[in-house]
């Protein structure tokens, strides 16, 4: 039993300084603006767990609260869930310059002419996807400032 204790406190503490500093994995929300201390796994699970049970990331994000960061344009909230859900589908086919998730996006902006919209997506691809972590808020600000 003193053996599985050891073991089990070794792993916490390892997986503490791994952690440690790190708070990409909880995101914006309740649980990331009460629980300041993301120094441990467990701190960050509670982080985690408060911003699922309360419902609220959603929330945060399209309001611009909680920690999170609102879009400069000013979107449905269909859009922003869609983009956040389909991130690297989207980055595909704007790189190909068609698709369904493209012609989705476009239907939730209300873009009539989805080809031209298309086709400015192609044309700005790297001023849309600026780095690999880029985030839903960024990219939607960049599509409204290159291709709207």
């Amino acid at each position: 039993m003193k053996k599985i204790l050891v073991s089990l406190a070794a792993v916490v503490a390892l997986s503490s300084s791994a952690m440690a500093g790190v708070n990409s994995q909880t995101g914006c929300g309740l649980g990331s603006m009460i629980i300041k201390d993301d120094s441990s796994a467990i701190l960050l699970a509670l982080q985690a767990t408060t911003n699922g049970t309360s419902a609220n990331q959603t929330f945060g994000i399209t309001s611009g609260t909680l920690g999170c960061k609102k879009t400069k344009l000013v979107m449905n909230e269909r859009a922003e869930e869609f983009v956040a859900s389909n991130m690297d589908q989207l980055a595909k086919e704007i790189a190909l310059g068609y698709g369904e998730s493209i012609d989705t996006l476009a239907e939730l902006l209300k873009v009539e002419d989805k080809a031209t919209f298309s086709a400015s997506l192609q044309a700005n691809y790297n001023s849309i996807y600026t780095s690999q972590n880029v985030k839903m808020a960024d990219v939607l600000d960049n599509i409204s400032t290159t291709s709207l």
